[in-house]
């Protein structure tokens, strides 16, 4: 069978996962069973990709990341360096909760940027294209396009689809120069108009 992705020699890939083309797993990291990544992604040293994990096209995942059982990860995410999935809200050693049946479910939506050393809680959703600042908590749901800054994660502005901050007009409505989209505020709520 032909490997159409890059596997460092350090890194381990279990069986029954699938990789897609052009994808790089760099040193010491670690895919475990069951997990699919897509295309083109890159995933620096260091990272552990847990059990049935689902990774998406263009994604890239740097150095220390855990991305545990439960978390799914859609088209274009990235993870900074050293940020933190849970999947376990109650964490507890005399207690164990092992196997999926405990895990409680993250999803990160298309385009999302989560910074260095921000944790997720598991349970949420993080909105798409929206940008969480290093060191954040982010312990509920996230809006699409949203800023996220802060412990815990507080949201302080709207961002691009190219994570340009937003400043909306008189009309609710802004323009990004990096994206060249505009963009419209509704109520709690930003949309794409272009």
């Amino acid at each position: 069978m032909t490997m159409n992705y890059f596997k460092h020699e350090s890194a381990y890939v279990d069986e029954n996962c699938e990789i897609g083309d052009g994808t790089k797993i760099w040193h010491f990291s670690h895919i475990q069973s069951g997990s699919k990544i897509g295309k083109n992604c890159s995933l620096g040293q260091n990272v552990n990709v847990g059990n049935n994990v689902s990774i998406g096209n263009n994604c890239k995942i740097q150095n220390n990341v855990s991305v545990y059982e439960g978390v799914t990860l859609e088209n274009y995410v990235f993870c900074g360096p050293s940020m933190v999935f849970t999947n376990i809200l109650d964490p507890k050693c005399k207690y164990p909760q092992r196997g999926s049946e405990f895990y409680t479910k993250t999803l990160v939506k298309e385009g999302a940027s989560i910074g260095a050393n921000a944790t997720i809680v598991c349970g949420n959703i993080i909105g798409k294209h929206s940008v969480i600042g290093a060191g954040a908590v982010v312990t509920k749901d996230v809006p699409d396009y949203a800023l996220i800054v802060g412990v815990p994660g507080k949201q302080i502005g709207w961002v691009s689809e190219a994570g340009v901050r937003l400043k909306f007009d008189d009309k609710n409505e802004a323009y990004c120069e990096k994206s060249k989209k505009k963009y419209g505020l509704e109520g709690d709520k930003v949309i794409e108009l272009s």
